[in-house]
């Protein structure tokens, strides 16, 4: 039996989303020019909300105003790594650190399942030593540059758990020959927590703090404080 826990990355190992302060991140140390261009994101966000286009529409937006349209793979890498340096362990909360410890003791396969992109993503896990990450793809051209359009689709919600039974088919593993765990903060990983074997609620805002205690999910709390309520 493949023993697997899976952990979503925003505000469930980390103590902030990841998309938008990597976005800053990089502006105040590569290009403080493009600060100048946030107000042009905010519009974009509010359209967003407006349901003028969906998250993986406007993740594109936001790549193309604070990331210019193509990111070499090396100035990819070293602004990966500068971000994941800033972000572990600073960024990240200390029982996120001991629960992937405690599932990699216990033998089980410690994978990251998030809609943020892969290729940043995965310098973040590198340092909690996670070599797995399934994420949101960005199109690469043909010499390797990252191009601010995702390729496929935004690994959120229903999709997150299609791109895993998808990684899982690469892998090798039936469903019915592994037993898996799964962390998710927010609501939006409802489809995965309810198809993991052991799904866990961690630092949950409202809605999945509801959710869980209709489904009996258990609720961690990470940051040092007492579990939030259902409301």
């Amino acid at each position: 039996m493949h023993q697997l826990a899976i952990y979503d990355l925003d505000r469930t190992i980390t103590r902030v989303p990841t998309w938008t302060p990597f976005l800053i991140h990089n502006a105040l140390r590569r290009g403080r020019w493009r600060l100048a261009l946030l107000p042009f994101g905010v519009v974009a966000a509010l359209l967003h909300i407006a349901g003028f286009y969906d998250r993986g529409k406007l993740k594109e937006i936001m790549h193309r105003i604070m990331l210019g349209p193509r990111l070499s793979p090396q100035a990819a890498k070293l602004r990966a790594r500068s971000y994941a340096d800033w972000l572990v362990p600073g960024k990240v909360y200390a029982g996120s650190i001991a629960q992937i410890d405690e599932d990699r003791r216990a033998g089980r396969r410690v994978i990251i399942a998030t809609a943020s992109y892969r290729f940043y993503a995965e310098e973040v896990a590198e340092r909690l030593g996670i070599t797995e990450v399934v994420g949101t793809e960005a199109l690469v051209d043909t010499s390797g540059a990252i191009l601010p359009i995702i390729k496929g689709s935004n690994c959120y919600g229903a999709v997150k758990l299609s791109m895993i039974q998808d990684w899982l088919k690469r892998e090798g593993i039936a469903r019915e020959a592994a037993h898996i765990r799964f962390y998710s903060d927010h609501v939006s990983d409802a489809p995965t927590l309810d198809w993991a074997d052991e799904p866990f609620a961690v630092n949950a805002h409202g809605p999945l703090l509801l959710l869980a205690a209709r489904h009996g999910w258990p609720v961690l709390n990470w940051d040092g404080l007492a579990p939030r309520s259902p409301r």
